[in-house]
C-alpha cells in the first residue's frame, strides 16, 4: 500500500524554489525572483493588525471572513472595476492560493482536466494535479511585430473536451504582464456558458496596470451572479502584504453554503487579526498607497526597458500589467541552470522561464524578474544579470 497518492509523491519543488534555495536570505544576493516589492507593508496596515491583536482579536471568527472586510471588498470591486458583487459571494479562506485550490476543489474531480493559459505561475498547474485534474497548457504566442503576447482563441477552445471542467486565466498575467481584452473575455464567457465550463480568473494584478485605467477588464463585470465564474484576488501585491496570506474568492451565489463549508474544512478562515490589517488596506490611505505602488512599478518598468535597449541578446514584450519582466535571452537553453549559476557566481536572483510551463522548450529561453523595486537596486541587479548573460 502506498502511504500517499502517486500524484502527490511525484510533485517536485518549483523551479523558482530550486533557485532561491541557493541564496534566500543571503544579503549579498540582489533578489528579483519573487513576486513582491521590496517595500515593507505600510505602517497604517501594520498598526491596524497590531491594534486588533492588542484588542484580543485572537479567537475563531466567521470562516468566510469578518463581515466588515467582506463589505469593504465588495466596495473595492465596485469602485475599481464597476462590478456589482453581493457580500454573500465573497469568501476569505486565507491566502489567494487557498482560494485557487478551493475553486479547483469545487469544480474538478479525478480524471477531469483544466485548460490553463501559459506561461503561468507554477503553483497553478501543481494545484490542478493535487486535486486530481490534468492541467492542459495553452501557450500565449509571441507577436514581436506588435510587441505583445497574443492568445489564440481557437487553440484555447480546441484544447477543451468533454472532460474539461474549467479554464484558468490570469490577467494581468504572471510572468508575462499580458492582459485579456474585454472582447476576449466576453467571447470566452459565451463559450464556457455553452459548454458548461467554469472560469477561474486570477485578477490579483487587476489594479496594477499602466494604461491609466482603474482596473483591467474583469470577468466579474460581465458575469451573472450564478455564472460558473470564480474570481481570485489578494492583498499581497497591491498593498505589499505578501507575508500576510490574506486573499479572497468571489464565487457564484449558488455555492455560498458550499464555500462556507469548504472554508471551514480547508483553513477555518483567515487569521483573525490579520483581517483588520486588510481592512485598513481598503481605506482611503490604502488607496493612496496602491496608487503610489503602481507608479513605483511603472518607474521600474522604465528602468528595465532602458536596460533592454542597451542589450544585444535580450528582448521583451513590454508588460501591460503586473510587475514582471519576462525576458527572452538569445542563446539561452537551460534557464534553471543559468539562474542557479547567477545566484552563486553573480549574486543576482532571477526566476527560470522553464518554471512557468510543463516542459515547453520555448519558455526555457526566458527569465522572469520582478521590477517592483527601488530603482537604484534594480539597476544594480540588472548590471549583475548582464554580466551573467555575457558568460553564456
Amino acid at each position: 500500500m502506498r502511504p500517499i497518492r502517486p500524484v502527490i509523491a511525484e510533485l517536485k519543488p518549483s523551479g523558482i524554489s530550486q533557485v532561491t534555495a541557493l541564496g534566500l536570505g543571503n544579503p549579498d544576493v540582489l533578489p528579483l525572483w519573487f513576486g513582491e516589492t521590496d517595500l515593507v507593508t505600510p505602517p497604517f496596515i501594520r498598526k491596524a493588525a497590531s491594534q486588533a491583536l492588542e484588542d484580543g482579536r485572537t479567537f475563531y471568527t466567521n470562516a468566510r471572513g469578518i463581515l466588515p472586510l467582506r463589505e469593504a471588498i465588495r466596495d473595492f470591486h465596485q469602485r475599481t472595476s464597476g462590478a456589482d458583487i453581493a457580500v454573500e459571494r465573497i469568501t476569505i479562506p486565507g491566502a489567494a492560493m487557498l482560494a485557487v485550490v478551493t475553486a479547483l476543489q469545487m469544480v474538478c474531480e479525478t480524471g477531469d482536466n483544466i485548460v490553463v493559459v501559459s506561461p503561468i505561475w507554477p503553483n497553478i498547474f501543481q494545484a490542478a494535479k493535487v486535486v486530481g485534474a490534468e492541467p492542459r497548457l495553452v501557450r500565449l504566442e509571441e507577436d514581436w511585430a506588435a510587441g505583445r503576447w497574443r492568445l489564440d482563441m481557437n487553440r484555447l477552445f480546441d484544447a477543451c473536451d468533454g472532460r474539461t471542467k474549467a479554464l484558468f486565466l490570469a490577467s494581468p498575467g504572471n510572468p508575462t504582464g499580458w492582459m485579456l481584452t474585454a472582447y476576449e473575455q466576453k467571447t470566452i464567457l459565451t463559450f464556457c456558458r455553452q459548454r458548461g465550463i467554469a472560469i477561474i480568473a486570477d485578477e490579483v494584478y487587476g489594479t496594477l496596470i499602466y494604461d491609466g485605467a482603474a482596473h483591467a477588464p474583469s470577468f466579474l463585470t460581465i458575469a451573472d451572479e450564478n455564472d460558473a465564474v470564480f474570481g481570485i484576488n489578494s492583498f499581497s501585491k497591491p498593498w505589499a502584504m505578501t507575508g500576510w496570506r490574506v486573499g479572497w474568492l468571489v464565487h457564484p451565489k449558488s455555492v455560498e453554503n458550499a464555500a462556507a463549508a469548504m472554508a471551514q474544512c480547508n483553513n477555518t478562515g483567515s487569521t483573525h487579526f490579520a483581517q483588520y490589517g486588510a481592512l485598513a488596506a481598503l481605506s482611503p490611505e490604502g488607496e493612496a498607497f496602491r496608487a503610489s505602488l503602481v507608479e513605483r512599478c511603472r518607474a521600474g518598468r522604465d528602468v528595465v526597458e532602458k536596460w533592454i535597449g542597451r542589450q544585444n541578446r535580450v528582448r521583451w514584450m513590454k508588460p501591460e500589467g503586473a510587475f514582471y519582466g519576462f525576458l527572452h535571452v538569445d542563446g539561452l537553453k537551460d534557464s534553471l541552470g543559468f539562474c542557479q549559476r547567477a545566484v552563486v557566481d553573480d549574486k543576482v536572483g532571477v526566476s527560470p522561464g522553464w518554471a512557468f510551463s510543463l516542459g515547453d522548450a520555448r519558455d526555457d529561453s526566458y527569465l522572469r524578474i520582478c521590477f517592483a523595486q527601488d530603482a537604484a537596486k534594480l539597476e544594480q541587479a540588472l548590471t549583475r544579470l548582464e554580466g551573467a548573460i555575457r558568460k553564456l
